[in-house]
């Protein structure tokens, strides 16, 4: 993975979170688990360092901030990579 920039986590508040898993299923699952609660930048895929076991993904979370809700089309305001506030897909039951 590449290095924690600064401006991640330039305030309080502001956190990388990096998930290890066994599977991806497991890491995604826990990324939506943390975007209920805040508003993240999601990770759209885990990656695995070969000899090293399971995957790994990595997320930015900005606790100042709640979770958007989601809507009646399964779509979550989250935040973007950019931070920009881009829509993502939020898993359905």
């Amino acid at each position: 993975m590449k290095p924690i920039n600064d401006g991640h986590v330039a305030e309080p508040g502001l956190a990388v979170v990096e998930v290890a898993a066994a599977d991806d299923e497991t890491a995604f699952a826990v990324q939506e688990l943390l975007a209920t609660r805040w508003a993240i930048a999601p990770a759209d895929r885990t990656t695995h360092e070969p000899g090293e076991p399971g995957v790994r993904l990595r997320c930015y979370l900005d606790m100042r901030q709640a979770a958007r809700p989601v809507d009646e089309e399964g779509i979550r305001g989250d935040m973007d990579a950019a931070g920009t506030g881009a829509e993502h897909l939020a898993s359905k039951p």
